[in-house]
């Protein structure tokens, strides 16, 4: 039988997207093994480029709406949906991310996740009822409070940080019906619960522009929200391991969009349905712009590396990347392989081309070497 190899690498910053260094080095194996099978999954980690890297894999369209930005005025967010499927991948950072605030502009108590929920009515309008959610870079810490006011919910009126301090009463007669109906799969790689030293506020406010003054304010306005709305939502008043992501959305999705909070590369592979292919694969290619001691944090390729041997123990798995330093053991590849070639500046190295022609004869050569060790087909 001919060699069966899965390929997904994640992008390279800068210089390629995913489906390109899958493309790059699906030619490399080719040009080795030209009766291999090779399937290239686009890969991504939960956070920026991962509803493109999902939407490509799923051959969904890219969207762009105009929606409420974190200051209250309008901005065009783009996201991704695959109609035939119901669903639809949201980065709530396009919505609500802390690059669309300036500088002196940022302060927790003056942002808003509303467009957040603005982009998720849409979704639902278009016929979506399965979504998957990025949460990083956030401006904001109002644990919901815009994203729930856009679907429905009233808690009297505010959709800012500043209004978490006057909510004493929670109505949800107008709240959207579909909602019943979805399903919220939340990209989440922090576990910080919702308030105390180690909440929303404390821990991820200053970057947002908070001073301790609001932090300790901000606090105990989270911790009276989160208790009403355990009470009204009869829910257990512990915090769960993030619900203190991006400023207390991930509180919100749990518990009143019943979310799962899911690891970022864990979620966007069971999107992508990986697994039945790193099932009956021989190889799997992954890599990234760097593979350090990072990599088995959390990082894309060592998640579908994992997986991969998880569900295939006597699989092979190799990681590339733009450069190689310490790798740990307990990252699931077998081995790691940088593609420079020869000497260059990292300005020419992060040319498309360049950096393409390097992975896919960085990939011949592994093919080539596993070849000559275990033949493929003739």
């Amino acid at each position: 039988m001919c060699r069966r190899i899965v390929v997904a690498i994640d992008s390279l910053k800068g210089s390629l997207t995913s489906l390109e260094a899958g493309a790059a080095a699906r030619d490399g194996i080719l040009s080795a093994s030209p009766k291999s099978t090779v399937k290239v999954f686009p890969l991504a980690d939960g956070g920026e480029g991962t509803c493109r890297a999902i939407i490509a894999g799923l051959g969904g369209k890219l969207k762009s709406v105009e929606v409420t930005d974190p200051l209250g005025g309008k901005v065009s967010a783009e996201f991704g949906e695959v109609l035939e499927k119901k669903l639809a991948v949201i980065e709530m950072a396009n919505a609500a991310g802390l690059p669309l605030v300036p500088e002196d502009k940022r302060n927790p108590l003056n942002t808003t996740t509303y467009g957040v929920g603005e982009l998720i009515k849409i979704a639902i309008a278009d016929g979506c009822r399965d979504f998957v959610i990025g949460i990083g870079g956030s401006a904001t810490n109002d644990c919901g409070l815009g994203m729930l006011t856009a679907l429905g919910y009233n808690f009297g009126g505010g959709i800012y940080g500043r209004d978490l301090e006057k909510i004493s009463a929670i109505d949800d007669s107008n709240v959207l019906p579909e909602l019943r109906d979805c399903k919220f799969r939340i990209a989440c790689d922090v576990t910080n619960p919702l308030t105390g030293a180690n909440g929303c506020s404390a821990v991820y406010g200053p970057q947002k522009g908070a001073t301790p003054e609001t932090i300790a304010q901000m606090d105990d306005w989270i911790k009276n929200f989160g208790e009403l709305s355990a009470e009204f939502l009869k829910l257990d008043k512990k915090s769960a391991a993030g619900d203190g992501a991006a400023g207390g959305l991930g509180f919100a999705f749990r518990s009143y969009l019943r979310g799962s909070l899911l690891p970022g590369v864990d979620l966007v592979l069971d999107a992508l349905n990986i697994a039945e292919d790193l099932k009956t694969a021989d190889v799997l290619i992954t890599g990234e712009g760097r593979l350090d001691y990072q990599t088995a944090q959390g990082k894309a390729p060592s998640g579908v590396a994992k997986l991969a041997k998880k569900l295939n123990p006597k699989i092979l798995t190799v990681g590339i990347g733009g450069s190689v330093a310490d790798i740990s053991d307990d990252a699931g590849l077998d081995a790691v392989f940088p593609i420079l070639r020869e000497p260059m500046t990292l300005a020419d190295a992060m040319k498309k081309n360049i950096a393409a022609e390097n992975i896919s004869a960085t990939v011949k050569q592994i093919i080539r070497l596993i070849n000559s060790v275990n033949p493929p087909c003739a």
